[in-house]
């Protein structure tokens, strides 16, 4: 029974079945219902959920990674302005996060299995610290904006749970209710909700104009004077 299946093959239906039931509904044995095996066959690969999230994070990033480190067409977007590098990765990161279902959340506080991140870390790399930055200013840049992005997507797939369906909101975050419950004592608050829940991509859009002038303003060769 064993030889049927391998970790690839579980992990491809894991990422499949993400998309139909979310994290929360995702489990080893209904993994092994799709193989069409038994539960215990998987943990000769996975001892737990948790190693086959960390694994399905990883076989996320190796998908992205082609578009995290350049196209194939033997030109490196990163040797452009570091300015665009960075929204441009960011911009990569939420695209894929947000075409798996709680992707972001699959994402978030899971361990790499191997060195798929690697490659595209050090692109990024090269690319601050031949901008002017340090190697120490690179890294707090990136982390700044890639922690902001991946958190942004968790944001996003609460509101709009079902990828690639943005007409599709969770109930919970209906406008027009959450002014009513609030609006005649946190009337600010109330309205703030349209701007947070609203359009989310342009949320993201200016959240990431904020990270970069706050880079500009705080680090590398322009903060150096």
């Amino acid at each position: 029974m064993v030889s049927r299946i391998d970790r690839k093959k579980v992990v491809d239906t894991a990422l499949r079945l993400l998309n139909e039931v979310g994290l929360d509904g995702l489990t080893l044995r209904g993994i092994a219902k799709e193989l069409n095996v038994q539960a215990p066959a998987l943990y000769w690969h996975f001892k737990n959920k948790q190693e086959l999230l960390d694994e399905m994070a990883t076989e996320m990033i190796r998908r992205m990674a082609g578009n995290l480190d350049g196209d194939g067409s033997g030109t490196d977007p990163r040797t452009g302005p570091w300015q665009e590098t960075l929204v441009a990765a960011c911009r990569t990161v939420r695209r894929e996060l947000l075409a798996y279902r709680d992707g972001g959340k699959v994402f978030s506080g899971t361990r790499m299995t191997d060195g798929s991140a690697a490659g595209p870390l050090d692109s990024m790399m090269a690319c601050l610290t031949a901008a002017g930055f340090t190697l120490e200013e690179a890294v707090r840049a990136w982390w700044a904006a890639y922690n902001f992005t991946v958190g942004a997507v968790i944001e996003d797939q609460s509101v709009h749970p079902v990828p690639g369906q943005r007409e599709i909101r969770d109930p919970a975050y209906d406008e027009s209710e959450r002014e009513r419950q609030l609006g005649r004592e946190f009337p600010l608050a109330a309205q703030a909700g349209r701007a947070m829940f609203g359009d989310l991509e342009e949320n993201f859009e200016a959240g990431l104009r904020i990270i970069v002038a706050g880079i500009e303003a705080t680090m590398g060769p322009d903060a150096r004077g």
